[in-house]
């Protein structure tokens, strides 16, 4: 004799299974999915800073104290007047969105392979928003001013001495994500007392996974 009342429950956990699973499997795709469109968006947001090229205009720069200088592009400026010293790199921007520069670290060498950047909280934050458009240039400034600064004497001594020292710089897009710290080595060009030339030397993502 058959068993209706049998057949019927299993018939029902059947297409309850099927239901679950095919739920399982749109939520699933739907996930990836987003996913897919949030990497989209943000790639449309992320900034890469690099030094610009030798062609690109010059910037006209000033600090809070109205100290001047104009830097050439594909260059790096580096000044110690009056026991200050002023540096600035010329930049572009080689992503698809606005960089916000947000901070910086100096070392007064040229630190080899894969040595770790600083702690971003021992930045130090801009005095004044300073934006790279994507595709064009822009700059980034910053000084030492004061003789009791833990890198004072260590970066007098590389300036004056005209040898290699960096820069690390912090930014991100304009919604305050996608932090990338880029250091970018700094050298005395040859033959040259004033001109100097920076090179970015490696990419760090501070929000997703690096690429390497």
């Amino acid at each position: 004799m058959t068993d209706w009342v049998t057949i019927s429950s299993f018939a029902t956990a059947g297409g309850t299974l099927v239901l679950a699973v095919a739920t399982f499997s749109s939520v699933r795709s739907g996930n990836r999915a987003a996913r897919t469109a949030e990497r989209a968006f943000q790639a449309r947001l992320r900034p890469v800073l690099v030094p610009s090229r030798l062609q690109d205009p010059p910037e006209k720069i000033m600090w809070v104290d109205r100290h001047w200088t104009k830097i050439p592009g594909g260059r790096a400026t580096v000044e110690f007047i009056d026991g200050i010293m002023y540096f600035a790199l010329s930049l572009r921007n080689v992503g698809s969105g606005i960089a916000v520069l947000h901070g910086w670290h100096p070392t007064p060498d040229l630190p080899r392979g894969a040595t770790a950047h600083a702690d971003p909280d021992e930045f130090r934050m801009q005095t004044r928003d300073m934006y790279v458009p994507p595709g064009d240039t822009s700059f980034w400034q910053g000084a030492i001013r004061e003789p009791d600064d833990p890198y004072y004497d260590a970066m007098r001594q590389a300036i004056e001495a005209r040898e290699g020292f960096t820069i690390d710089l912090l930014y991100g897009d304009h919604e305050g994500g996608q932090r990338t710290i880029t250091r970018f080595a700094i050298l005395p060009r040859e033959g040259d007392d004033i001109d100097w030339m920076p090179t970015a030397s490696r990419h760090w993502n501070l929000d997703r996974d690096d690429p390497r």
